[in-house]
């Protein structure tokens, strides 16, 4: 065996039972007998020279077989003969010569043999004794002494890695000036900008501080209240999405639902200045609210659980897109979440749907989307409940305006990653991750139908097939997966060739390298849902400024209701080739009388 190598367990009781064998044959021992013969031979002849005459204690010694030979004196290849001699015992008796044994090597547990090397091995003078010289035994596994522990250092901080830097005491310092400042040292929910800054917070937190406090049920909130607060999430949380969440979470929840967001936005929409239009027209608010509690969810919430952890918060630009709230005086700037005119876009695009005006919509108002440009197959899917949540869907068969708005982002772009997985989810109709020809198959017949009712001639699926394998590339043959989609750069031609009839022509009217060059620029190019919402919003302000409702040639008092409607078209105003708003042209607004619930957009 190698030097060093240790034998494992199973393997070492097998040689030491092929050992004892070894051990045990009567050639063996013999040879045992002669070495030990020539250890002691030199011992002896002192003690017969010295102490001839002086009687001492002997060991039992057996009697060489005189016809036997050692090996090692006998001429090559002259045979030995094996005598006949019995086994040594397991555990035999110790010798009784004086002296402590010399012992080998220790070896770890199991059977043992110990050899006593007293003498010079060259000496082939007979021995003494065989028993207590060689002893077989039998020991016990000894106990391993336990491992040293390992510090491994934490790598897993789910609340963000603390800063040995920060010093919470000068940060409660200043919160405490800060509050000195204020009558009875107690802060409003308009002096909650400056103890925002004092905590080292963007502006806009200026809501979840105030409301984390208990404010929003006293009306204001005291120095040591806010101290106590603000000191435990110091303490807790490390980095912003982790006091952000504190800030926003239910007592005892550690993750946002959308509730959650509701007073921070309702915060911004009172106070931002890009938004004062809009602080009179309060029916109007919980509209836009919900629009970018929807965004947030449908770009932030990877997961799609519904709930939006620290961890996606921190891998997400949502906290960025708050701090800019603070320098962007125009709301419509920050497209990713705040913009009023992709609200006003989305907004207008369900009221013309929802012709009952219940804020609900069913499959055939969907279906006229865009000249009814998506399948029926699809709408389908999408009403199945592949793509949204709760009871309605699937009792009443409609969905509300936050399904509306998931719904009409992923139409608009199909490239980003909600997006795909948007689709994919709804094509995928058994739900096995993957998209099968079957599945393929399924959407394409109705394109071919519909295209034939428009005299145009439909590539056989086949054909259709070979292409659409050639853009994706998947990995698995007769497979296309998510991955496979993500990968792809033109997930949205993949998509519209299978559901959508306008876009799907749009698309074959483009040649492929124009379209990968299209997907291939660099730099901040909008994308495809900021170009739709800018060009949507341009058509809308155009059909504003060119309605003329007054055709007596004055202008009519406005009622109280359309003074509220007037103040959600101020953004038109900003427009540089308008000079003022117009009224409503493309929505009947007044043929009947509105509740609260009904009020059309602006």
């Amino acid at each position: 065996m190698p030097p060093g190598k240790v034998l494992q367990p199973v393997l070492k009781m097998k040689v030491d039972e092929l050992f004892l064998c070894w051990l045990s044959e009567s050639s063996t021992q013999a040879m045992l007998r002669d070495c030990l013969r020539r250890i002691q031979m030199p011992a002896r002849a002192e003690r017969g020279a010295g102490d001839a005459e002086q009687p001492g204690p002997r060991l039992a010694a057996a009697a060489p077989d005189p016809a036997w030979r050692p090996r090692e004196c006998e001429g090559p290849g002259a045979p030995g003969p094996t005598p006949a001699s019995t086994a040594l015992p397991v555990g035999a008796a110790s010798s009784a010569r004086s002296g402590p044994p010399v012992r080998g090597p220790r070896r770890s547990g199991g059977t043992r043999v110990s050899c006593r090397t007293l003498q010079d091995p060259g000496d082939c003078s007979p021995p003494d004794s065989v028993h207590g010289i060689f002893q077989v035994q039998t020991r016990k596994e000894e106990p391993l002494p336990p491992a040293a522990s390992r510090s491994i250092p934490t790598f897993y901080f789910p609340r963000g890695r603390p800063q040995d830097t920060v010093n919470i005491d000068a940060v409660i310092t200043k919160i405490e000036r800060t509050f000195a400042q204020f009558p009875h040292e107690r802060a409003t929910i308009e002096d909650m900008g400056r103890v925002a800054k004092a905590c080292g917070c963007p502006l806009y937190w200026k809501g979840p501080l105030f409301c984390s406090a208990g404010g929003e049920r006293t009306g204001s909130v005291s120095v040591h209240k806010f101290v106590a607060m603000w000191r435990k999430v110091l303490q807790n949380c490390h980095d912003d999405a982790a006091k952000f969440v504190h800030l926003l979470v239910s007592p005892g929840c550690s993750y946002l639902v959308q509730e959650d967001f509701v007073p921070f936005l309702q915060d911004v929409v009172n106070t931002h200045p890009g938004l004062a239009f809009l602080k009179e027209a309060a029916e109007f608010h919980s509209r836009y609210i919900t629009t970018v509690i929807q965004r947030i969810f449908y770009t932030v919430n990877r997961s799609w659980s519904g709930r939006i952890t620290c961890a996606e918060l921190r891998r997400s630009t949502f906290l960025q897109n708050v701090a800019l709230l603070e320098e962007e005086a125009d709301i419509n700037q920050l497209t990713e979440f705040f913009s009023y005119e992709h609200f006003y876009v989305i907004y207008c695009k369900f009221w013309e749907l929802d012709t009952d005006h219940d804020l609900l919509i069913d499959a055939q108002d969907l279906a006229r989307h865009n000249d009814h440009a998506i399948s029926t197959k699809m709408i389908d899917r999408i009403f199945s409940g592949a793509v949204t949540r709760g009871k309605k869907v699937q009792k009443e068969g409609k969905i509300s305006y936050a399904d509306f708005v998931w719904f009409l982002i992923s139409e608009e772009d199909k490239k980003t990653p909600t997006s795909i997985e948007y689709w994919f989810r709804c094509m995928d109709l058994d739900g096995d991750g993957a998209l099968s020809m079957f599945e393929l198959e399924y959407f394409y017949e109705e394109q071919c139908r519909r295209l034939d009712s428009m005299a145009i001639e439909a590539l056989p699926f086949e054909d259709c097939l070979c292409q659409m394998l050639d853009l994706v590339k998947p990995q698995t043959e007769g497979r296309i997966t998510l991955q496979d989609l993500k990968r792809c750069k033109l997930a949205n031609v993949f998509f519209d060739t299978f559901f959508n009839i306008e876009k799907y022509l749009d698309h074959e009217q483009k040649e492929q390298a124009s379209l990968l060059r299209e997907s291939d620029s660099e730099g901040p190019e909008l994308s495809d849902w900021e170009r739709f919402a800018a060009e949507e919003y341009d058509i809308l302000v155009a059909e504003e400024a060119a309605g003329d409702p007054w055709e007596d040639g004055y202008e009519a008092e406005l009622s109280p209701m359309e003074q509220k409607l007037s103040a959600l078209r101020s953004p038109l105003a900003q427009r540089p080739f308008l000079e003022a708003p117009g009224s409503l042209g493309a929505v009947e607004l007044y043929e009947y009388e509105c509740g609260d619930d009904e009020l059309p957009p602006s």
